[in-house]
């Protein structure tokens, strides 16, 4: 590989450096995150682990990270809490791993989760989030096919409410890792993702990763 090759880290997402087309303002711990990264990569040798498309539309590869002494970069920055996890449904090897390392940065408060930029959101307070990526925790209200979808609703007016949406065809998917969907009606669970505007807040999830239940079932 040579000096000019770009990798994103994939599977996490960084803070924000401000710049670009869109003159993006800098997120919190930007820099700390940014300057983390060089320190640990700067003048090393490194090893790329590709579990999914090797490269994005901009030619950038698409990689896991590793030093020569066997140290995980994604894992390191998420660990000390300067990324959050960000899987995809065609590249989510490992996230099982990463949420655990992001969970316990953020139980400790470490990096990014002593910021209340990157807060877990509730469902009734997603709406002024539009637009951003986001982890919002609560309970599902009901569960519900309709159609082609799947519909986890966090209250009781679908018309308003933050709502998770599910494409039928990515169902299997979500089987496949043990997860039904349609079992979750009463059930706590954080869910991560773009947070788009239709019919009140909403995210859509393609794959199982992007959703963790949390806690054991209700008791009647």
């Amino acid at each position: 590989m040579d000096g000019a090759t770009a990798v994103n880290l994939v599977g996490i997402q960084a803070p924000q450096i401000s710049g670009g087309p869109g003159g993006i303002k800098a997120w919190p711990l930007a820099e700390r995150s940014r300057d983390s990264l060089s320190d640990l990569v700067q003048g090393r040798e490194v090893a790329l682990r590709f579990t999914g498309p090797r490269a994005d539309r901009h030619g950038r590869l698409l990689a896991h990270v590793y030093l020569d002494d066997g140290t995980w970069i994604q894992g390191e920055m998420l660990k000390h809490g300067l990324a959050r996890v960000f899987s995809f449904s065609d590249n989510r090897a490992l996230s099982a791993e990463m949420l655990s390392l992001e969970d316990a940065a953020r139980n400790q408060k470490r990096g990014i989760w002593s910021d209340p930029f990157y807060a877990i959101r509730t469902p009734e307070d997603v709406e002024r989030h539009i637009g951003s990526f986001q982890i919002v925790e609560g309970r599902v209200v009901n569960a519900v096919r309709v159609k082609r979808y799947v519909y986890l609703n966090f209250g009781e007016d679908w018309r308003t409410d933050f709502t998770v949406s599910v494409p039928v065809k990515n169902l299997r998917r979500f089987d496949d890792a043990g997860l039904d969907l349609l079992s979750l009606t009463g059930r706590d669970i954080r869910v991560r993702g773009w947070l788009k505007e239709y019919s009140g807040a909403m995210i859509d999830a393609t794959h199982p990763k992007q959703i963790q239940v949390l806690g054991p079932p209700p008791t009647e």
